[in-house]
């Protein structure tokens, strides 16, 4: 064996492969990678990476356009560094953080603002920043293809895919300064294609950073068989696409629209965009950050996702907070740079600083108040309570129903958690009895609920709620929970055209006499299969259990626990028609959640 070790060693190198860099181009001190390099003297430029596809169909190979800052004093001793990259099409429309940064360009078209701290911070440690814009983004061309837009680069930087100094010409361009390594990072659309970047288990990606992040296409515009997509029939994607991509894309973009469908049966199409289904593809370490109050992208994602991870070895670790969809740069800015660093160091610089030994999970029980779990879930037990006659939640099934009517879909459904206690005929609701000592909830949760319709179709929504007075982050209509102020803090090196200087921030805080900390949808005609639904016997009792996503909830002594079930839910829905009237069975529903020690 170790002269098939040799035999192929001496091979790489009559292939002219890269060999090892005798130094190392960056400095450590403290354990972490320090700024040593010029930021003003920077290495800019831009790349376009054939993808392999022709998406927007003009009979050219579409091309990805690759902004890259790099150092330049590793370049010119021909060391090689890794790569941070954000691969979105939020640059030239809205913008990075929430002061909505966008990449700016001198008149030659050289890159010079790039969003965010990233580059400001890491590139005088080592690192260079590429950000790539989605196929007909800005200034690519294709189509929306994020996954494929990211793989190409990842692949050009490993010297699997071509380059090119302009988007239509053919001078060739090689990343013979790249190590390969690479971090993909960001929130949103950026984070949920770098959680599918890694479902491909693509060579060269050592880490990603997902923020407020998706697992699965399909939970975009379904919940639980109910498809709640845009109503008057338009294609988010058009928002983002250049003026080309927006004539040249539409046969495509219908064919994927066509392909997903309105049914909100789970097809072969959205396998595909379930990165979760692909987890044991993973070779990336993973640092996730979930918004427990996100309604933008809701816990569920990141419940699957970590989930998927955890059964296939992943290693990993998560940041979960109280705000909404937001960057934890804004919520404990130093500790997340300073996490972030280590975490880069690691799995980039091969720095072996013990950082996926320290704990795994950092969670915000409350705005501003933080701890660190070991594991996540941390240890407990999963129990049951059920819903109950007059009201309350108890410890084991009873018998009875009770009604309510689909009739005014335009209510939220968080106003289904107002006044719990007061009959509502559009909903019912079951509370605990006050607690006598604060509850913890942390992990996955679940509800299971038995129904009968009137009709041959139904949607339910489901909220699980913490009823009792508390300050909180305010979350409430998406909103993001934080607030900026007029001061700044700086976070790396600036240049005339980029500021590594951002807005600081602060809670935003309510008074709530509730909160809803968990829920979710189903359309009930998908009982037996998400694969595929069909109507409803009218009458006829159907079992239904789907989860509720994941939580980490401190529920304080003489609180409440509430699940409140209603129908279609006016923020997210089209109604059933003719509206249903839905008999709950008592002995049939119940919630599963997840107690801490």
């Amino acid at each position: 064996m170790r002269l098939w070790a040799v035999v192929g060693a001496l091979a790489l190198l009559i292939a002219g492969a890269p060999v090892a860099q005798a130094t190392e181009p960056f400095s450590l001190a403290d354990g972490v990678s320090q700024p040593v390099f010029s930021y003003a003297n920077a290495i800019r430029e831009t790349v376009w990476v054939e993808t392999g596809q022709d998406l927007d169909r003009d009979g050219v190979v579409d091309r990805v356009a690759a902004d890259i800052v790099r150092p330049a004093e590793p370049a010119a001793r021909g060391q090689r560094v890794p790569v941070i990259m954000d691969v979105s099409p939020y640059f030239q429309t809205a913008g990075r953080g929430n002061e909505h940064q966008l990449k700016t360009y001198a008149p030659d078209g050289t890159p010079q603002q790039f969003p965010l701290f990233y580059d400001n911070y890491f590139v005088p440690r080592g690192y260079a920043v590429v950000l790539v814009d989605v196929g007909g983004t800005s200034r690519s061309t294709g189509c929306f293809d994020d996954v494929a837009s990211g793989l190409a680069v990842v692949n050009w930087l490993n010297g699997k895919a071509r380059g090119y100094r302009t988007v239509d010409g053919q001078q060739r361009v090689d990343a013979s300064w790249s190590t390969g390594a690479v971090a993909a990072v960001g929130k949103s659309q950026d984070g949920s294609t770098a959680n599918g970047m890694a479902a491909t288990g693509v060579a060269g990606l050592r880490t990603i950073v997902p923020i407020e992040a998706i697992s699965s296409g399909y939970k975009v515009s379904n919940s639980n068989g109910a498809w709640f997509g845009p109503g008057d029939g338009t294609n988010p994607d058009f928002m983002f696409y250049n003026a080309r991509a927006q004539v040249l894309c539409k046969p495509w973009e219908d064919e994927q629209a066509a392909l997903a469908g309105t049914s909100g049966d789970y097809t072969p199409f959205w396998r595909q965009f379930d990165y979760a289904a692909h987890a044991d593809k993973v070779r990336a370490s993973v640092f996730a950050v979930q918004g427990l109050n996100d309604w933008v992208v809701r816990p569920e994602h990141f419940d699957a996702w970590w989930n998927a991870l955890a059964r296939n070895g992943v290693t990993r670790k998560v940041w979960l907070d109280q705000a909404g969809h937001v960057d934890p740069f804004d919520l404990q800015r130093g500790e997340f740079v300073d996490t972030l660093h280590r975490w880069l160091d690691r799995w980039l610089l091969g720095v072996h600083n013990g950082i996926e030994f320290t704990p795994v999970a950092h969670v915000e029980y409350a705005p501003d108040r933080w701890t660190d779990d070991a594991v996540w879930p941390p240890a407990g037990h999963m129990e049951t309570v059920w819903a109950n006659s007059g009201g309350s939640l108890g410890s084991g099934p009873a018998h009875g129903s009770v009604q309510f009517t689909d009739s005014h879909p335009e209510v939220p459904g968080t106003d289904w958690a107002l006044g719990p206690s007061t009959p509502s005929d559009i909903r019912v609701a079951f509370q605990t009895p006050p607690l006598r000592n604060p509850l913890r909830l942390a992990g996955s949760s679940s509800v299971t609920v038995t129904v009968r319709s009137s009709r041959a179709a139904a949607r339910i929504g489901v909220l699980l709620v913490d009823y009792g007075p508390a300050t909180v982050r305010q979350t409430a209509d998406f909103a993001p929970g934080i607030k900026n102020l007029t001061t700044r803090s700086c976070w790396g090196d600036s240049t005339s055209y980029d500021s590594a200087c951002f807005l600081d921030t602060a809670a935003d805080l309510a008074t709530v006499d509730h909160q809803v900390i968990a829920t979710s949808w189903a359309d009930i005609g998908h009982w037996r299969s998400l694969v595929h639904g069909s109507p409803l016997t009218p009458g006829r009792a159907y079992t239904m259990t789907f989860s509720l996503g994941a939580l980490d909830h401190i529920t304080p002594a003489g609180h409440r626990i509430g699940l409140v079930i209603g129908g279609t839910d006016g923020n997210w829905f089209s109604a059933p028609t003719p509206h249903p009237t839905i008999t709950v069975e008592l002995s049939g529903t119940s919630v599963t959640l997840p107690v801490a020690r």
